[in-house]
């Protein structure tokens, strides 16, 4: 999101509409053979996106029911759980997260899907103390983090 580019790809047509996001998870072995497979699949696994416009371009796809169209989105900034120390506004951090306690009530919110663990993210905005105290003990804020691309 730093420096937002916009990219073009390929989404089921029941699911192209401004502000859906996703969380794009890779090809899938049928889209070997798809001549069109580059264009679906240009985007970075497990990242958070959101589509900001439909494009009119159509393709027949042996993935999605009613084929795929073309839609122009951005990576998404995605709210997390950090370290209070590191709550700070257009701050860049590296986001990792040492829990491993999935019966956490804050478990979802440490560890969200879109954030990859090992990549760089600029810290949007401070949104608050956690919402759940960190069974662990750690002082945790809520922030958005956009990704650094």
């Amino acid at each position: 999101m730093v420096g937002e580019r916009s990219k073009i790809t390929l989404i089921g047509t029941d699911l192209a509409r401004p502000g859906l996001e996703f969380i794009y998870q890779g090809p899938l072995a049928t889209c070997d053979q798809c001549k069109v497979r580059k264009a679906c699949n240009n985007l970075r696994v497990e990242r958070k996106y959101r589509i900001l416009s439909v494009r009119n371009t159509h393709h027949d796809c042996p993935v999605h029911h009613n084929g795929a169209s073309a839609v122009e989105c951005v990576e998404s900034p995605v709210i997390a759980l950090i370290g209070a120390d590191m709550a700070i506004v257009n701050s860049r951090i590296l986001f990792e997260c040492a829990c491993t306690r999935t019966d956490c009530k804050a478990y979802e919110l440490c560890r969200p899907d879109g954030l990859i663990e090992g990549d760089r993210y600029l810290v949007g905005e401070v949104l608050g103390n956690s919402p759940t105290p960190c069974e662990r003990g750690r002082a945790l804020k809520m922030v958005e983090l956009r990704p650094i691309t």
